[in-house]
């Protein structure tokens, strides 16, 4: 067996890795089709909320991530509902607001320490058997939904109102997506962080549209491209000691930038 895969807390690493780089880009593609990238960022600064005030309280700040993220995706989708506001704008709210609250917060704490900054930047040491137990759960829960609700999906990402006048409920599948995403994100910073993850959701994703190919197999591409970055990511996170989020992240931009370069426009 390589020393990699001799140490436990490598094996969670790899194992929520896995979990992550299929879900992620999953529910990233019918974000980034709907030019919706945003609110990945903007779902993680809503996650820094909980953490902060996790720490600040001696909880579970994954939890108080997740119940965060998920109320500010149920407000979110409310508010883009109303015609007066456009979904940017509420976008660009909740990414400031966020993070206004979460340096209140942080400052009450009386500033970072360490468990805060494994959680902005990824540290795959700290995933607990806990962690990969709630990332299991999600990763079928997400599964399930995109599986048995895929052309629903499809139909609502590229037009809502031809889908809505076909008798989709459009709304309750938005909010679906976004709550699904709100909660593997926070899920996610463990191995990402905070401020990457929306990254991992959007590039590989942004890659495999590249190549002009069908919807269905767009997803497949870019659940392969996630796949090669988390495992090459965490590898040589291992191997050269660094950052796990900000190492998987730039081999996503290595693998944007060489499709890039293969599919250029001429």
């Amino acid at each position: 067996m390589p020393e990699i895969f001799e140490l436990e807390f490598m094996r969670r690493a790899f194992a929520a890795g896995i979990l992550i780089s299929v879900i992620v880009p999953l529910i990233g593609v019918f974000l980034v089709v709907r030019r919706y990238s945003l609110m990945a960022d903007t779902l993680a600064h809503v996650s820094l909320v909980g953490v902060a005030a996790g720490i600040l309280t001696n909880s579970h700040p994954v939890v108080s991530a997740v119940a965060a993220s998920t109320l500010a995706a149920v407000a979110i989708e409310r508010l883009r509902g109303v015609k007066s506001l456009f979904a940017e704008s509420v976008l660009a709210i909740f990414l400031s607001g966020s993070l206004a609250v979460a340096v209140v917060i942080i400052s009450l704490a009386r500033g970072l320490n360490v468990d805060l900054l494994s959680y902005l930047f990824g540290s795959i040491s700290t995933i607990s058997p806990t962690d990969l137990y709630m990332l299991t759960a999600v990763f079928v829960a997400v599964i399930l939904a995109i599986t048995l609700l895929y052309k629903e999906f499809f139909l609502v990402s590229f037009d809502e109102e031809f889908a809505e006048a076909g008798g989709v409920r459009a709304r309750n599948l938005n909010l679906l997506i976004v709550v699904l995403a709100a909660v593997t994100i926070s899920l996610s910073m463990r191995i990402v962080g905070i401020l990457l993850i929306g990254a991992l959701m959007v590039i590989p994703v942004v890659s495999a549209k590249q190549f002009n190919l069908s919807f269905r197999n767009t997803i497949f591409l870019s659940m392969f491209f996630s796949f090669v970055s988390v495992v090459s990511g965490l590898t040589l996170s291992y191997y050269l000691d660094l950052a796990s989020g900000g190492t998987i992240v730039l081999v996503a931009l290595v693998i944007f930038l060489l499709t890039f370069v293969i599919k250029r426009p001429e």
